[in-house]
């Protein structure tokens, strides 16, 4: 994970990201622990109480799930549940907009799919 204290999006947002790149990549499976928040701060040199919102962020979305004395774990499901959650995402950030302009434009949908092909097969 590679945290950008320049960037506008606050810390405890790019942790939370950070955390499910990493779930979505594999590098943290279900069932599996992630690191602590002591870990977490030392390693990015962020508050502790930054890194926790981060975290509580997934653990409200039930994709982290807390055992009392041992520590944060993946839930179940949790894989399944960030890539419907990014692929709404992608959905709302690029399709709609996507679409949108070429309404605008007159883009056919058959050009349209001619030039996703062609972007997939390069």
């Amino acid at each position: 994970m590679k945290l950008d204290f320049e960037s506008q999006t606050p810390i405890f947002l790019q942790v939370s990201r950070g955390l499910e790149d990493e779930i979505l990549s594999g590098i943290y499976q279900e069932e599996e622990q992630i690191p602590s928040i002591t870990e977490l701060s030392a390693a990015y040199k962020i508050n502790p109480a930054t890194a926790l919102k981060g975290i509580n962020l997934l653990v409200d979305s039930n994709i982290i799930y807390k055992k009392r004395g041992i520590g944060m774990f993946v839930a179940p499901g949790a894989l399944q549940k960030l890539k419907e959650k990014r692929q709404e995402e992608f959905f709302q950030q690029y399709i709609l907009p996507l679409v949108q302009e070429s309404k605008r434009l007159s883009i056919e949908p058959e050009k349209l799919y001619e030039w996703i092909e062609r972007g997939l097969s390069e």
